[in-house]
């Protein structure tokens, strides 16, 4: 049996902080800049109409401790889509 593993951890993901409704997996990459790279285009696609009006953050975590023990740790927080439309038509 042949397991395929990746060359790099992905160790880094940006999740969506939904109001009332807990959290939604946006995007996992292999570095933070990855993740700021990619994750605008991946919240545009996954998110419904509603689940943006709910985004209240989007955190950008990495992963703490050894594969099979650890958390995810957050970061820093990245900018909700939304909220710069928002300020630019203001």
């Amino acid at each position: 049996m042949f397991i395929q593993t990746e060359s790099k951890a992905q160790g880094w993901r940006a999740v969506a902080i939904l109001e009332g409704r807990g959290e939604c997996l946006l995007y996992v990459g292999r570095s933070s800049t990855h993740v700021r790279g990619e994750y605008l285009e991946a919240y545009a696609e996954l998110l419904e109409d509603d689940e943006k009006e709910a985004c209240t953050a989007i955190h950008l975590q990495q992963w703490q401790g050894t594969p099979d023990a650890g958390r995810w740790q957050t970061k820093n927080e990245l900018r909700v889509p939304e909220r710069a439309k928002l300020a630019r038509v203001a």
